[in-house]
């Protein structure tokens, strides 16, 4: 069942998302040679916890931090830990903040030091993908319309898409319906209403789509080791077109 939310809700959502978005681009700077991931965990419970917040992740399905911090082929919800940074890494790093009883989640995926040039282009296709994804969740189209949109864009440029994981619907809690895969046909799926508050996000990869279990044992990773990339943002559908409200 889809939960449409009011537009009181989305503003507290709304308000939720730009505390979340400030602490996310803060521990980014920090993502820097030398540094523990366990750090940026720290760092992220912290920023919103003084911002009047709470952290969404930690205790949620057993997950004992505030942020995933997911390295080179970990794709999603790698636990933070002891390793230390290195020069060519690119982490991925994905935070939720629970702001009044709501929730809002984001994700991105930054570099480390110098990395190569296939890194980067990784990164630039995952970002790119989001943003013309979101451009196509409005009214009238479907989850698949999206889905579609990022397939076909980060395939056409040489990269994997990840099928087994996809983006859902918040508010109240973490995970609702719809959920919103980056992947699919052109008007299947769920109708685009206003009212949705969604999160869509890519996740690709250089190699193999297909996933194992991080060494961590809770995260994924692909399943040949390749890098994988990943961007997130959560979105309320409007009369007036998709509004990102973790920007």
């Amino acid at each position: 069942m889809i939960n449409k939310k009011t537009p009181e809700e989305t503003k507290i959502i709304g308000e939720g998302g730009k505390i979340l978005s400030g602490v996310l681009f803060e521990v980014a700077k920090m993502a820097k040679p030398g540094i523990k991931t366990i750090d940026l965990d720290r760092a992220a419970e912290a920023l919103i916890l003084s911002a009047g917040a709470k952290p969404s992740f930690k205790g949620y399905d057993g997950f004992p931090y505030s942020l995933c911090v997911s390295v080179n082929e970990n794709i999603v919800h790698g636990y933070p830990s002891e390793y230390v940074l290195k020069d060519g890494d690119i982490v991925g790093l994905d935070l939720g903040v629970n702001f009044k009883g709501y929730n809002t989640d984001m994700a991105i995926t930054v570099p480390v030091g110098k990395i190569t040039f296939e890194a980067k282009r990784l990164i630039k296709v995952a970002d790119k993908a989001l943003r013309l994804a979101i451009k196509k969740a409005k009214i009238g189209n479907t989850t698949g319309d999206i889905g579609n949109t990022v397939e076909r864009f980060v395939e056409d440029q040489g990269f994997g898409v990840v099928k087994d994981l996809c983006g859902h619907g918040i508010g109240k809690n973490l995970h609702e319906d719809p959920k919103v895969p980056n992947f699919g046909k052109r008007g299947t799926g769920e109708p685009i209403v206003e009212g949705m508050v969604i999160c869509i996000e890519p996740m690709i990869t250089v190699g193999s789509c297909k996933l194992r279990k991080s060494d961590d044992g809770y995260g994924y990773a692909t399943a040949d080791n390749s890098l994988s990339a990943h961007f997130e943002h959560t979105i309320a559908i409007t009369k007036s077109g998709p509004v990102i409200l973790t920007k």
